[in-house]
């Protein structure tokens, strides 16, 4: 048997662990404030872009789809890349279904199978509504804390090049 023991009653610690940045806390919590919903935002645009994926019909459906599947990936890896700083920097973030669904900034996605015209339009709506959480994020950031602002900037250097992509396949000259 093992001396080791198992704490039975674990609180999660909301008080920032400095890092080597020397930041102060409030500037730590401002950055959590302004990444949090980064987070929300990017994870809710994963699980909807998903659905979208998954019901896409119509003309040119593999480019599409596979177009899709790149948005998700994309959303994935800036959440992750949001929550990661929130957290090197000593603060949790909470990116549970829960709070995703409670805190979505995105508008609604249709359930069922629609034509890829009408499903890319929602998408990029969701979009739009994403980068506006992350252009709040970076003008907040500015006179916080400027490495957070960087994560923020490549945030929406990234979703503004997958509208473009999206958007490319509504064109109609």
């Amino acid at each position: 048997m093992s001396n080791i023991e198992t704490p039975t009653n674990v609180e999660a610690k909301t008080e920032p662990v400095l890092d080597q940045t020397q930041a102060s806390a409030e500037d730590i919590n401002g950055s959590q404030q302004f990444l949090a919903p980064v987070v929300i935002a990017m994870q809710a645009l994963a699980i909807d872009g998903k659905q979208a994926h998954w019901h896409v019909r119509g003309e040119n459906f593999i480019a599409v789809h596979e177009l899709l599947d790149k948005v998700v990936k994309h959303a994935g890896k800036y959440a992750d890349l949001a929550a990661e700083r929130i957290v090197a920097l000593g603060l949790p973030v909470d990116a549970r279904l829960t709070t995703i669904a409670a805190k979505n900034p995105l508008p609604e996605m249709k359930d069922g199978f629609q034509n890829y015209g009408p499903m890319i339009q929602q998408v990029v709506a969701q979009i739009d509504a994403a980068v506006a959480v992350v252009r709040e994020a970076v003008e907040g950031l500015d006179d916080i804390d400027l490495n957070s602002q960087d994560v923020a900037i490549e945030i929406e250097r990234g979703l503004v090049e997958d509208r473009w992509f999206l958007a490319a396949h509504l064109a109609t000259d």
